[in-house]
């Protein structure tokens, strides 16, 4: 709106050219100057000075009344203007387990709302192979999870390293494992519940040559008693048998929250490279470099830094 204008709806508000003056931050002659101006403009007197103070005269009324209306109609103009502008966004798209939602993607994206309070979000809690497959599909934008070892280079997939996840191991209260610290050999003498499920689906990202080294084939070949896409249900089978949940260590503390305590191991954990993956055309895009940034931030709050090999 009209500079003249708000300065004029100031005037009457305060009931002072001095106090107007203060209030937007201007010297007194300027606004004075400014008012005498509005007066020429228009014809007419629009105030005028009383024992009282600063008054409006009748023309001054109606106008008033009529800039009033037009800063009402010009505020809510604004405002739907940045509702369209935020509608218009793309927003985010992203995939994450139930570790990476739980540890910091719950955050990134609580932060996000924040800042852009209409822009549409979706995350999808997928394993590694479904969150693979909605990369590059483009469903979503990136997803975070442990490493692919082997990864086709003809995905066009590109991985940003973000943290190491030790593996853990978790039983339940008075499990015979529990007494000492373990071997894993010792651990894994025990039925063994996972919360993935086996797919040769993942062969299709996975070089051949490499194939019987990847986490697929590492899993079939396991002697796994119980496997689930749910880490309820394997907290759950835990719970009622003597296996062991072969978890991240990361999640230790929400697991011991829900029944299960951990095995202390007798060696040093060998950890696992977990991180973020996009498609490499997409990376120079800003909506995309901005999500990276944010889940980046949040992670370095939660997740040990990663070693330089």
């Amino acid at each position: 709106m009209d500079r003249a204008l708000r300065q004029f709806l100031a005037i009457a508000d305060a009931g002072s050219i001095t106090a107007a003056a203060r209030m937007l931050n201007v010297t007194q002659p300027t606004l004075t100057v400014n008012m005498q101006r509005l007066e020429t403009d228009l014809g007419l007197p629009l105030l005028k000075r009383t024992a009282e103070g600063m008054r409006l005269t009748s023309y001054g009324e109606t106008l008033c009344e009529n800039v009033r209306m037009m800063q009402r109609i010009y505020d809510n103009a604004l405002i739907n203007l940045k509702e369209q502008s935020e509608r218009s966004e793309e927003g985010i798209a992203l995939a994450c387990g139930d570790t990476w939602w739980t540890l910091f993607i719950r955050d990134v994206v609580r932060n996000y709302r924040a800042d852009h309070p209409t822009a549409p979000v979706r995350v999808n809690i997928a394993d590694q192979i479904q969150s693979m497959e909605q990369l590059l599909s483009g469903d979503i934008s990136l997803f975070v999870s442990y490493r692919f070892d082997g990864l086709r280079a003809s995905t066009g997939a590109r991985f940003i390293p973000l943290s190491q996840s030790p593996p853990g191991y978790f039983a339940r209260p008075g499990h015979p494992l529990l007494d000492r610290p373990r071997t894993r050999k010792e651990i894994f003498d025990y039925p063994r519940a996972y919360p993935a499920t086996p797919e040769n689906r993942y062969r299709a990202f996975i070089n051949e040559a490499e194939r019987l080294e990847t986490i697929a084939s590492a899993f079939v070949a396991s002697r796994f008693a119980f496997a689930s896409n749910s880490l309820t249900a394997c907290i759950d089978y835990v719970t009622d048998t003597d296996a062991v949940l072969h978890f991240t260590k990361l999640l230790s503390p929400e697991i011991r929250r829900r029944g299960l305590l951990e095995i202390t191991q007798a060696e040093a954990p060998a950890s696992k490279t977990m991180g973020i993956y996009l498609l490499a055309d997409r990376a120079a895009d800003p909506r995309i470099a901005d999500l990276i940034d944010r889940i980046k931030a949040a992670a370095e709050g939660v997740l040990p830094a990663i070693s330089i090999q």
